[in-house]
């Protein structure tokens, strides 16, 4: 599950980069799209923020993912102990 949040984070920072280039690009190769460099900066500052929120809930689901497996191991490791070698 956090992999594709993990995923999410990538594209929306990658879409963030590009709209932060297009904020250098000059407006006359931009035929049909916004010209204004803060609007495109406002994207970019908007998708990184929503990316790094992706992020965070990938690494928070990771671990939570994490702490539930080896919870469960040590649960199981502590069955078998009580029960004792089985000849």
């Amino acid at each position: 599950m956090s992999r594709n949040f993990y995923i999410l984070a990538a594209a929306l920072g990658l879409f963030a980069l590009l709209s932060a280039a297009m904020a250098l690009v000059p407006s006359g190769f931009q035929p049909g799209l916004p010209n204004n460099g803060s609007l495109w900066r406002t994207v970019a500052m908007f998708l990184l923020l929503f990316g790094l929120a992706a992020a965070l809930v990938g690494v928070m689901s990771h671990l939570f993912e994490q702490v539930d497996r080896r919870g469960e191991e040590a649960r199981l490791a502590a069955r078998r102990k009580r029960r004792g070698p089985r000849a």
